[in-house]
């Protein structure tokens, strides 16, 4: 065998020896915990800029906000699931976080970053969010957090029937943190969000959330208004069967708010039990993270 075939081949299986090391150190094996409890950031004001496309192309957004301020962690706020919403249409705002809790955002800074053309948000602190967190070390990290940390909150949230979104990542302290609170959901919503015209399969997944149980009174009333004003849209052309389907309605609505009240009473503790308790999705006990340590869409597969 020829010296230079040796060297090759050394070559070779030292690059090999050095990609695994680095895609191991970027997470690949790191064992994701998906839990439900207080949030791991209390409220914050952010300045994002919003943006509809794929989500690969968020972080540009991202690039752009740490460059004004490197040392101030980020967040992303992803509002539709890439795999029902063609991507050109998929919704998200991305940007820095200037201040959390009590503490005031920087004057001078938050005047930069409108100057730049970031608007400013605040998110509210929630008692009750899913989510998990993942080492971020190297730019690997990101992709490989998309690909093995969302399939399990995916799972997670189906199987409880969890009205969840929409969902948050926030970078931080060499984490990445994935979140989606359980109520106030309305409040993480953007103005530019708010105010564009609700797409058909938000109704659709709006009818949906109302029929599951949803954890916590915020929760349940924030999933379940769209769907009353999907209601409203059609209406009866016959008086007398309309007033005999709303007696109708009304017996089978008593029914089942009942029904929906008991059923997320017991989600509700359920989940309150898994937080004191740190049961994760694989049911082994796992400790609430730190709050030392405070951080596109998947609101559940079918």
């Amino acid at each position: 065998m020829s010296d230079f075939l040796v060297w090759a081949l050394t070559g070779f299986f030292l690059l090999l020896l050095s990609f695994s090391v680095y895609v191991v150190y970027s997470g690949l094996l790191t064992k994701i915990h998906i839990s439900t409890g207080s949030s791991p950031v209390k409220s914050i004001t952010v300045a994002y800029k919003y943006r509809e496309g794929p989500y690969r192309e968020s972080g540009l957004l991202r690039a752009e906000s740490c460059k004004i301020a490197p040392e101030l962690p980020t967040v992303g706020v992803f509002y539709d699931d890439p795999k029902k919403v063609p991507g050109p249409e998929c919704r998200c705002a991305v940007g820095s976080i200037l201040s959390e809790g009590d503490q005031r955002p920087s004057a001078e800074l938050q005047e930069l970053y409108e100057k730049l053309g970031f608007r400013i948000f605040t998110f509210p602190e929630v008692t009750h969010v899913v989510s998990s967190c993942f080492p971020y070390r190297t730019r690997l990290s990101i992709i490989l957090g998309v690909y093995r940390v969302y399939p399990q909150l995916a799972c997670y949230i189906k199987d409880r029937k969890l009205c969840a979104h929409p969902f948050l990542e926030i970078y931080r302290n060499r984490l990445i943190y994935y979140m989606s609170p359980l109520a106030r959901q309305g409040d993480f919503y953007v103005p530019e969000v708010q105010k564009a015209p609700k797409r058909q399969e938000e109704w659709e997944e709006s009818e949906e959330d109302r029929q599951t149980d949803i954890t916590g009174a915020d929760s349940h009333r924030e999933c379940s208004s769209s769907s009353r004003r999907l209601q409203s849209h059609s209406r009866d052309t016959s008086p007398a069967l309309s007033h005999q389907r709303r007696d109708s309605a009304s017996d089978s609505d008593s029914g089942s708010r009942r029904s929906r009240t008991s059923s997320s009473a017991s989600s509700f503790e359920e989940l309150q039990l898994e937080a004191e308790k740190g049961v994760t999705s694989d049911g082994l006990a796992h400790p609430k993270v730190s709050s030392q340590h405070r951080g596109l869409v998947v609101e559940g597969e079918e």
